[in-house]
C-alpha cells in the first residue's frame, strides 16, 4: 500500500495527491503513468505521473472526480493509503530538441503535461504552453507552467480568464505568427481530436496522449485498443502517446461512450450510499 503524504484541492472536483512511492519516483520519466486501485475489489484506473521527488520518494497525482473510482480516490485524506499502485507504465515521451513546441492541455490534462514541458525545456526547446478550460476556476498549475515555459496562453470557454475561446484558437494564434515544429496535446478525447484536425491542416507534427481509454494498464485486457493509421494498437503498452494525425478519434470516442449509462447508474448508487452514511 502507498501512503498519501499530502492532499490539495485545485477546485471542488480536482485534487492533487502526493503519494509515497520511492521506486516509482526513482524510475519514472515524462509520459509514464501508474495504475491505482482503492479497496480490494476496486476498479483499476490509470493516472499519469504529474511530478516526482526522488529524495522524498514521492510522486504527484492529479485526479478529477468523475466516476465512482476517482471519487473514492479523491475522498482519501493525508495519512490514508492507496490499496494498490503499479508503475511506472507505458512508454516515456520521446524528448529531443525539436525547436518550437506548443503544448496544448485541457482541464486536468495540464497535470500530465507538466513533466513533458519540463523535459522539453531542459532539452533546449522553445516551449509555448496553451492551457484551456471551461472557466477560470478550472485552470490549474498556471504558475508552475509559467516558470517552465517560454510563454503561457490561457483560454477559457466563457472568457472569465485569459482569452475567450477554445484551445485550438490559442494554438492557431501561435502557428499564424511563427513556425511550430511540434505540438503535444493532452486532454479530453474530443479536444485532442480538434487539435489534431487543426495541426494536420497546418502540417504540424502532433502527439496525443490517449490514457483515458485504459483499463488494465498492462496489455492483458485489450480494452484500450485503438486504431492508429489503420492498425490496432494498445494504449497501455504501445503508448500512451501516438501520432495524433493517425488516431481514429471517432472510433475512440464511440468506445469511450459505450458504458456511460452504467457509469451513471453506479455513480448514483455511490452518491446515495455516501449521503446515507453521512
Amino acid at each position: 500500500m502507498n501512503k498519501i503524504v499530502s492532499k490539495e484541492y485545485f477546485s471542488e472536483k480536482v485534487i492533487k495527491l502526493v503519494v509515497e512511492a520511492p521506486l516509482i519516483a526513482k524510475s519514472r520519466k515524462a509520459g509514464h503513468f501508474v495504475m491505482v486501485k482503492v479497496g480490494e475489489k476496486g476498479e483499476r484506473i490509470p493516472l499519469t505521473i504529474a511530478d516526482a521527488d526522488i529524495q522524498q520518494g514521492t510522486i504527484t497525482l492529479v485526479i478529477q472526480k468523475m466516476g465512482v473510482s476517482s471519487s473514492k480516490l479523491c475522498d482519501l485524506n493525508e495519512g490514508d493509503y492507496i490499496t494498490d499502485m503499479v508503475g511506472p507504465l507505458g512508454k516515456a515521451t520521446h524528448i529531443e530538441n525539436f525547436g518550437t513546441v506548443v503544448c496544448a492541455c485541457g482541464g486536468v490534462g495540464t497535470a500530465p503535461m507538466l513533466p513533458i514541458v519540463t523535459a522539453l525545456k531542459l532539452a533546449g526547446n522553445k516551449v509555448i504552453t496553451v492551457i484551456a478550460a471551461r472557466t477560470k476556476e478550472l485552470i490549474i498549475l498556471e504558475n508552475q507552467m509559467r516558470q517552465l515555459s517560454d510563454e503561457v496562453i490561457i483560454m477559457t470557454d466563457d472568457g472569465s480568464y485569459g482569452n475567450k475561446g477554445l484551445v485550438t484558437n490559442g494554438i492557431e494564434s501561435v502557428i499564424n505568427r511563427e513556425k511550430v515544429d511540434l505540438c503535444v496535446t493532452i486532454g479530453p478525447a474530443i479536444m485532442m481530436k480538434f487539435v489534431s484536425l487543426l495541426t494536420k491542416k497546418y502540417e504540424v507534427p502532433t502527439l496525443a496522449s490517449l490514457n483515458t481509454i485504459m483499463v488494465d494498464g498492462t496489455g492483458m485486457c485489450g480494452a484500450c485498443r485503438v486504431s492508429i493509421g489503420g492498425k490496432t494498437k494498445f494504449v497501455c503498452v504501445d503508448g500512451p502517446e501516438f501520432d495524433a494525425h493517425l488516431v481514429d478519434f471517432d472510433e475512440m470516442l464511440m468506445r469511450l461512450s459505450g458504458y456511460k449509462d452504467i457509469e451513471r447508474e453506479e455513480m448514483d448508487k455511490f452518491e446515495c450510499a455516501t449521503e446515507t452514511n453521512n
